[in-house]
């Protein structure tokens, strides 16, 4: 049964967390706008590089960050024998995956909203499309990366195991999503494996932003797959949460 209490309480212990935490806040919000910084500092020169590829870059480092630290302290929160008292208690495993999505949703808007800020306006990002349709994409890349770190840390044991996901779950995604190739180019099977993925579809939406006056139907398709994609996360996150490592 679910308990709204019990998922605002779970969702304030974490914030309070992270408020005393300072190595972590500058992870979650200095590191994103420095990578976006040195990109820009990088193309100089070469404006149309850095408007070509910049808008899914946006998407691409809140989601590995807010992977990397959602995935990392849900493992230290089980390890640390925290989820085991939680668990004692009238609070279910959806109580408390809510709770960590609230938290870290929370911090994710903050994320995304600086980051689009200083991309937009500071480091003048020229796209074609509507700027809030891409702070929104932004907002849900961080929120794809915070539930698909829930879903994972239950499959690892040690917090360097948490990290060894990155290469093994996220590196795939970016290498095949169509940042780099276009997915017309790559080959069939390829292809094929990067539209189960969810990253394929933000990436997607980033680069119709960036070079797309309106909008068309295939952006909202990609939009509400990434939607699609959090919802399943926190479910299956919710189904898979233990109550401590063993």
């Amino acid at each position: 049964m679910y308990h709204i209490r019990a998922t605002l309480t779970t969702a304030g212990r974490i914030l309070a967390q992270l408020r005393h935490d300072p190595r972590t806040l500058g992870m979650l919000f200095v590191v994103p706008i420095g990578l976006l910084l040195l990109f820009r500092w990088m193309f100089t020169d070469t404006l149309t590089t850095f408007n070509y590829f910049a808008p899914a870059l946006l998407g691409v480092f809140p989601f590995v960050i807010m992977f990397l630290i959602t995935s990392v302290t849900t493992l230290r929160e089980r390890t640390s024998g925290t989820l085991e008292r939680l668990m004692t208690m009238r609070i279910g495993k959806l109580d408390i995956v809510l709770g960590y999505m609230i938290a870290f949703g929370i911090i994710a808007i903050i994320q995304a909203v600086l980051s689009s800020i200083v991309l937009l306006y500071i480091l003048n990002l020229d796209i074609a499309g509507p700027h809030w349709y891409l702070v929104v994409i932004a907002l849900l890349d961080a929120l794809l990366g915070t539930a698909l770190g829930l879903f994972v840390s239950a499959f690892a044991k040690t917090e360097f195991q948490a990290v060894q996901f990155m290469p093994a779950f996220i590196i795939p995604q970016l290498l095949i999503g169509g940042l780099f190739v276009p997915l017309s180019k790559l080959p069939d099977v390829l292809d094929w494996i990067a539209h189960a993925l969810p990253m394929t579809y933000a990436i997607d939406a980033l680069n119709l932003v960036a070079t797309t006056a309106t909008l068309p139907d295939k952006a909202w398709r990609d939009l509400w797959v990434v939607v699609g994609c959090i919802i399943a996360a926190v479910l299956l996150g919710a189904l898979t949460l233990r109550r401590r490592t063993k």
